[in-house]
């Protein structure tokens, strides 16, 4: 799962728990890019537009930025931002799509999975992940990564799919992976400020159907 609203892929009905793990994976990832036709809307994810419109645009960081939608509404504010995923052919699409929307040079981009991520001493005035869910229930080790890039000053925001009745149709492994942003507290360093942590409804269309779902929506100041 990543950034950006599908379109118009199942929910992963009558999947063995194997098939399910595998999703998650990068091979899974890869495979679904090289399909015809963009994978995600393009549009940049509802949150990150209500959040970052009020900030001074500097340097940003998209983890799990899949086609690269996220990023380039923020190259188109202002923000010189990297784009970060696991899938090198995700990443070759959200770089020609940058291309295409005139913001290849505010943009960069670093082929990391986040379950690994190490910001290795580099900081951004904005960290945020959109709709990553690693098995396992394994997002609150995610972000204890994340917060290491965060500048002082800076924001940390994540936004997730929350448990809900659309959640029912999907395999065990699939809910375990979903998240209530409060779930993710934990994560924070003392010197973060917490600013939003809630739950947000918003209406979908996927594969036709009209869903009413949750964001999961943190965001997090560290204190400079």
């Amino acid at each position: 799962m990543a950034a950006q609203e599908k379109q118009g892929h199942g929910h992963g009905h009558g999947m063995s728990d194997e098939e399910v793990r595998a999703t998650f994976e990068a091979p899974s990832w890869e495979e679904r890019y090289s399909e015809e036709g963009k994978v995600w809307s393009g549009n940049p994810n509802p949150q990150l537009v209500t959040e970052v419109t009020p900030l001074t645009p500097g340097t940003a960081l998209d983890v799990g930025c899949g086609e690269g939608g996220d990023v380039i509404w923020l190259a188109q504010q202002g923000w010189r931002v990297t784009g970060a995923d696991f899938s090198a052919k995700g990443l070759a699409r959200a770089a020609a799509h940058a291309e295409e929307a005139g913001v290849a040079e505010p943009t960069d981009w670093w082929q990391v999975d986040a379950r690994t991520f190490d910001a290795a001493g580099a900081t951004y005035d904005l960290v945020t992940t959109h709709f990553l869910h690693p098995p396992d229930g394994g997002m609150v080790a995610v972000v204890r990564r994340l917060v290491d890039a965060v500048a002082p000053g800076g924001h940390l925001l994540v936004v997730g799919h929350a448990p809900s009745h659309l959640a029912d149709r999907m395999p065990a492994g699939m809910k375990k992976a979903m998240f209530v942003a409060e779930d993710l507290l934990p994560a924070l360093p003392d010197d973060f400020e917490v600013l939003v942590v809630e739950q947000r409804p918003r209406t979908m269309v996927r594969d036709g159907e009209t869903f009413e779902i949750d964001d999961s929506t943190l965001l997090a100041r560290r204190r400079g």
